[in-house]
């Protein structure tokens, strides 16, 4: 009897694939705020999905603290842009506190 092994995709590519799955959800839960409760529900439950499948994959690559620090960093910029896009993008003093997060999670990975 033989195991199948399938190869995992590299960590870059799942840190990019949780945080993308986080900021779906977040952009679902934005819809169903705005009362687009059926397509809030389906981005949202889409996005856990495809973060809770990533970030399994990720962490039989690499260890929690170092992946929590990246999958956090990316989904902020990902969401921060989304939140500009549909015009609701932070302030000046937003930004800077947003830069100032980012560069100590940069720190402390």
């Amino acid at each position: 009897m033989s195991a199948f092994i399938v190869s995992l995709p590299p960590a870059p590519f799942l840190v990019l694939g949780t945080a993308a799955g986080y900021a779906l959800a977040t952009i679902g839960m934005k819809f169903a705020s705005q009362g687009q409760s059926l397509p809030g529900i389906v981005l949202t439950a889409l996005g856990f999905l495809i973060a809770f499948l990533s970030e399994i994959w990720l962490m039989r690559q690499a260890e929690l603290p170092v992946i929590y620090i990246a999958i956090i960093a990316v989904e902020t910029l990902m969401v921060l842009l989304y939140a500009a896009w549909i015009g609701e993008g932070p302030s000046l003093k937003q930004a800077l506190g947003a830069g100032i997060v980012l560069a100590g999670l940069v720190v402390a990975g």
